[in-house]
């Protein structure tokens, strides 16, 4: 039994150990549909998705233009991560290039870690456009670092790019 559990542990430090580099998405670039990894080793959070048939930041912009309020895709993207909830890391928001995606999670199911901004991730959920009211822009302001009175400044409804993710991937060995 001992020499079982002895060769059991030996294996599991030779496989640990292994030397093997990893593709990495870029850190501190926008992603891109020539830069979305696959193949990595990821940190997964919500539900179980895979890094297969991403598109681009650019791409879902793109898919964004054409969308009214009350529209919605269905879909799986890679962006950077612009900011982060630094409250309970419960919303984020994601670099589209000319505008950012406001990302909230299904069912306040799960929660990012507060450390990710400039960060590509993966995510897969449902893209839609939305008026966000001033109550609601004002209390994420305020969650993401905004005095009262910045808050207060916020008097007007705004058009949103919103995501509602079901499912996050986090690559785990990115270079810094």
């Amino acid at each position: 039994m001992k020499k079982t559990l002895l060769t059991l542990a030996f294996a599991v430090i030779l496989i640990g150990c292994k030397n093997e580099e990893a593709k990495q998405l870029p850190i501190n670039e926008p992603a891109t549909a020539e830069n979305v990894a696959t193949d990595l080793e990821y940190h997964s959070l919500g539900e179980k998705i895979t890094d297969k048939e991403v598109i681009s930041s650019e791409e879902l912009l793109e898919k964004y233009k054409t969308l009214k309020a009350g529209d919605t895709l269905n879909l799986k993207f890679a962006g950077q991560i612009k900011e982060v909830c630094q409250k309970k890391g419960c919303w984020m928001k994601v670099d589209l290039g000319e505008k950012d995606a406001m990302v909230t999670f299904k069912d306040y199911g799960f929660f990012m870690p507060k450390d990710l901004q400039d960060k590509n991730v993966i995510m897969e959920g449902k893209a839609y456009v939305e008026e966000m009211s001033i109550e609601d822009q004002r209390h994420y302001a305020e969650d993401g670092g905004a005095t009262p009175e910045e808050a207060l400044a916020i008097t007007e409804p705004k058009k949103t790019y919103s995501f509602k993710a079901h499912g996050v991937l986090i690559p785990e060995l990115q270079k810094q």
